[in-house]
């Protein structure tokens, strides 16, 4: 929790920061695709963490993170900031939480027995989503006070704060399998374990579906929209993506009540298919009551689809594989550097209205071919 409202406080100040320095949303979009630039080590990243202890390998991660924050708050508070400061901070972050996804998740499933799977994987993704409730807000809020860095100072403290308390995770179990092969074999064993179950490729193809079109929404054209067409300051921006949060929240606590659903696969799909409705909705919105109540919807289909992803792979994985599968998620992010980029570059060159519509559609077209062709997650 304490990284995750890091990562929202951070992403949203440097939207913010790119689009008032430069009033430019294609700069919007690359600010976000550089964050993803370095993804395909994460192939490497999973494999690291199938073998070394996962709790140190998260609180390295941290610790470095809030070392990226401190500098970004001496750079801001002795007004020496400029875009290509942000862009070359932004890498780093984005290579550093390469490492977090895969230790991090692995870590919560290892203390889960089970059939209680789905439910550990809720109560993960909402922790993560109570941050689009706070972090915003507090990023938000702390910008309009008192400047970029007062952000970015307490930024640095939650990193700082979940290094240590990332130290005192433990587990009920130990899965680390003691591996003698090289990384590279261990991250192609990964691979064709991988490519060998349905379940488990349909449902990381859903994560690049969703990353191509439905991430890019909230993280590169609601700051576009806040500005453009609902006319907000940084504080408004910071109310819409805290609505987005609390629809978040919502569906990761409404998913916590049910062990062991039933359908898992279609009811993915059709998360899918309700969140870039909504995205479409929402595009169509200029009042900013209205687009806060869509979004509320939209959080929720969000994160429903977060948790209904990862509930069929960790029925299906072996506990060896965790990190690796887990690093092949957090490659799939990737996906949201080139649908950053058309998403700014729509809004820029058209309109953000255009540039919602054409995600919400790409994403249900993408996701009904993927239905189609993985029979086996449908009936997971």
């Amino acid at each position: 929790m304490f990284a995750g409202m890091g990562a929202q406080m951070d992403t949203l100040v440097v939207a913010w920061l790119v689009l008032v320095e430069t009033d430019n949303p294609f700069l919007v979009g690359l600010i976000s695709s550089t964050r993803l630039a370095t993804n395909f080590v994460s192939l490497f990243a999973g494999a690291i963490a199938d073998r070394l202890p996962r709790r140190l390998v998260l609180a390295a991660v941290e610790f470095t993170l809030a070392s990226l924050g401190l500098v970004m708050l001496v750079i801001v508070a002795n007004d020496l900031l400029e875009v290509w400061h942000l862009f070359t901070i932004t890498f780093f972050v984005g290579m550093a939480r390469l490492f977090q996804m895969p230790a991090a998740q692995s870590l919560a499933i290892d203390s889960a027995p089970p059939d209680k799977i789905n439910t550990a994987v809720a109560l993960t993704t909402m922790s993560m989503n109570l941050n689009l409730v706070v972090g915003p807000l507090l990023g938000g809020f702390l910008f309009e006070m008192f400047g970029p860095q007062g952000a970015y100072a307490l930024i640095a403290a939650l990193y700082t704060s979940s290094g240590i308390t990332a130290l005192f995770v433990r587990t009920v179990r130990v899965t680390r399998s003691e591996q003698t092969e090289s990384m590279a074999t261990a991250v192609l064993q990964g691979l064709r374990y991988v490519k060998g179950h349905q379940v488990i490729w349909a449902a990381l193809l859903v994560a690049v579906i969703i990353n191509l079109t439905g991430f890019p929404f909230h993280g590169t054209l609601v700051p576009i929209f806040a500005k453009d067409v609902l006319g907000r300051d940084a504080a408004g921006l910071g109310l819409l993506m805290s609505a987005f949060g609390v629809g978040a929240v919502a569906g990761s606590m409404f998913l916590s009540l049910f062990p062991n659903p039933k359908k898992v696969g279609k009811l993915l799909i059709l998360s899918v298919v309700v969140w870039h409705g909504s995205m479409a909705a929402f595009s169509a919105s200029t009042s900013f009551p209205v687009s806060i109540a869509i979004l509320v919807a939209t959080g929720f289909a969000f994160s429903s689809t977060l948790v209904l992803i990862m509930t069929p792979i960790w029925r299906t994985a072996l506990p060896a594989y965790r990190g690796r599968i887990i690093g092949l998620r957090v490659l799939a992010i990737y996906a949201s550097a080139v649908g950053s980029l058309n998403s700014g570059g729509l809004a820029g060159v058209f309109s953000p209205a255009l540039a919602g519509n054409v995600s919400a559609l790409v994403g249900i077209g993408l996701t009904g071919v993927l239905a189609l062709v993985a029979p086996k997650l449908r009936r997971a």
